[in-house]
């Protein structure tokens, strides 16, 4: 019969970096996890052979070391242990007929690289960040706020508006703008394939409405925060978050399902768990879930107004991930040298290509040429691999979580589960596109596991059926629209009960940031 100030459901990143604000305020905490340990979809096994360390599901975290999280808590995880490796080049592209460019954190460097493509497209390129720069500083500060707080609401309206004016800003403009268009004043086909790639990364395709305004975005994120990987694996931000935590008071404990959120006149007094366990929030009960998950079923026996259960009834999930972990007798053989530096590029066959590859995968059908980033993380981090040997991460975005056919008409899908039998041809599909970009694959591996959607359901309820990014972010899903249209913001229609996670505003990826907003919004009670 615990009492505390808070509870947190679930231990994923954010819920941790909450918990290591509210412990280091003398809150007392407990968080409660339904797996064998905390982090989330940040876990490092050795999956392929002993000695081999692969971060299971996510793996670089250049938009948590930007962020004030990481500022403010840097000293005290580097003391238990974290430590970040990174590169002066976070990403790149590869192309089919050979071609490939790279992203380097410099700026003059990008634009050299970009003339290097295609004669003027270092102004067009310099012109694309010239017109975000009046609203850059404001735009990457909401990152870090409930975007439906008092103090957003001035930000917010002088980003969409003219300043002295009626109408609307360019700022407004792009934000409906796709990324297909972004970068249509690109010569090039590699930078342009390059650049509007990594809006899948964000739950976003380069023709979708909305995606447009990622790619400066998701560029100077890049170019701010390289591609750093903690050294020893993904996981080790968690272990470091961990005894943080536990230093400063707080408890963690696993394997323990929390089955309901108990309301009391109105408010949270507590939890219980699926063995029947209560703990009890004198202040308040934070949660790592979806708004389908909140409402109708963590407060699925308390009373909530039909229009908001409806909207969480609607809650949409996106596509799956497959992500291919591969042990390796030796380094790939990159024929652009430059390649052992980066971070994560993608192979692909140009923005048309990739295109029709996230069309195929809408339509539920396995992509015929997926387009996947390929990260080798033994290129900066030698200890995650036996001496000479190496690990490599394929990950492909746009599959459908349940496929009812191929685009190639060459895999039998069954009734859309991802068995052995599909998860390997879809597998060898994936293999021979890289032995077009990397000569020694596939000879030089010498094991491999892979992560699919249905893979990804069972780890994490808040992945749904499989999408790994905790709910589609198409733009009625984004934004002031996220979670849900009735509840804009992380405080929900509890009073005292909060909503932290991909759900939530700034949504998925290793950023922190709704841990961060959500303690800051506890510690100001």
């Amino acid at each position: 019969m615990g009492k505390y100030d808070v509870i947190i459901v679930g231990s994923g990143h954010n819920a941790l970096i909450a918990a290591a604000y509210l412990t280091r305020a003398g809150r007392s905490v407990l968080v409660l996890e339904k797996n064998d340990r905390p982090g989330g979809f940040l876990r490092t096994d050795e999956l392929t052979l002993p000695g081999f360390k692969h971060d299971v599901f996510a793996a670089a975290h250049p938009l948590f070391t930007t962020g004030p999280a990481y500022a403010e808590l840097r000293e005290d995880l580097e003391k238990r242990g974290l430590t970040y490796l990174n590169t002066d080049l976070p990403t790149g592209v590869s192309m089919e007929d050979g071609r490939t460019a790279v992203l380097p954190t410099s700026f003059a460097a990008l634009i050299e690289e970009a003339e290097r493509l295609a004669h003027d497209d270092g102004l067009a390129l310099a012109a694309m960040f010239e017109q975000l720069n009046p609203y850059v500083n404001d735009v990457f500060g909401l990152f870090n706020m409930d975007l439906s707080s008092p103090e957003a609401s001035p930000i917010i309206k002088r980003l969409l508006h003219e300043e002295g004016g009626s109408g609307y800003s360019p700022f407004a403009a792009s934000i409906v703008t796709t990324a297909r268009h972004t970068v249509s004043s690109l010569k090039s086909p590699v930078t342009r394939a390059m650049l509007a790639s990594w809006v899948t990364h964000l739950g976003r395709t380069p023709d979708e409405v909305g995606s447009g305004i990622w790619v400066p975005l998701t560029t100077m994120a890049l170019m701010g925060g390289g591609m750093p990987i903690p050294e020893g694996g993904s996981e080790k931000l968690i272990h470091a978050l961990v005894q943080l935590i536990k230093d400063q008071g707080g408890e963690i404990v696993t394997q323990s399902l929390v089955e309901q959120i108990l309301v009391e006149n109105g408010k949270a007094v507590g939890v219980r768990t699926a063995k029947g366990r209560k703990y009890f929030a004198k202040q308040a009960v934070a949660a790592t879930t979806t708004p389908d998950q909140l409402y109708l079923s963590l407060l699925k026996d308390t009373e909530i107004s039909p229009p908001l259960r409806a909207q969480a009834e609607k809650f949409r999930y996106g596509r799956g991930c497959v992500q291919i972990h591969l042990a390796l007798s030796e380094p790939p053989q990159w024929p652009d040298e430059r390649f052992h530096r980066v971070g994560q590029p993608h192979l692909t066959d140009g923005l048309d290509g990739f295109t029709l590859a996230i069309a195929q995968g809408m339509a539920d059908l396995l992509p015929a040429k997926p387009t996947f980033t390929v990260d080798c993380s033994t290129n900066l981090d030698p200890t995650r691999a036996p001496e000479g040997k190496a690990i490599m991460r394929l990950q492909v975005l746009e599959v459908p979580i349940r496929p009812r056919g191929d685009a190639a008409n060459q895999i039998a899908v069954g009734n859309g589960t991802w068995t052995h039998d599909l998860t390997e041809r879809f597998t060898e599909r994936v293999l021979d596109i890289v032995s077009r970009h990397i000569p020694n694959i596939p000879s030089a591996v010498i094991g491999k596991y892979v992560v699919t959607p249905d893979t990804i359901a069972r780890f994490n309820p808040n992945a749904g059926p499989g999408d790994p990014y905790g709910g589609a972010h198409d733009l009625a899903q984004s934004y002031l629209f996220r979670p849900l249209p009735g509840q804009p913001g992380h405080q929900t229609s509890i009073p005292n009960v909060y909503m932290l996670g991909a759900a939530t505003w700034p949504g998925h990826g290793v950023n922190g940031g709704s841990g961060y907003i959500v303690a800051q919004k506890l510690l100001a009670q």
